[in-house]
């Protein structure tokens, strides 16, 4: 990360805004996919869990924290990617 040994400087936080911004979008646009089986409730609802879930990591101050959040939100992508729904959003 950056010069924030434990906590999050304003720094890192606004270095890694891209990413997470590009994470969010991405797994928002693949909970639209035809190959996962749910109608357009569930398809909404999901969408819904995603966006509480980003927001509440939004306030996130942990260095190690704030790096295991983006790995699972990567491994979520990919999970959707290949039609299937992740453990944490069903």
């Amino acid at each position: 990360m950056g010069k924030g040994v434990i906590w999050a400087t304003a720094e890192d936080l606004a270095r890694n805004r891209g990413r997470v911004l590009s994470l969010y979008r991405q797994i928002l646009r693949s909970l639209n996919s035809p190959d996962l089986p749910l109608n357009l409730a569930a398809r909404l609802a999901k969408k819904a869990e995603a966006r509480a879930i980003f927001m509440v990591a939004s306030e996130e101050r942990s260095l190690h924290n704030i790096d295991d959040l983006i790995d699972a939100a990567h491994y979520s992508l990919s999970l959707l990617r290949k039609g299937e729904i992740p453990k944490y959003i069903q």
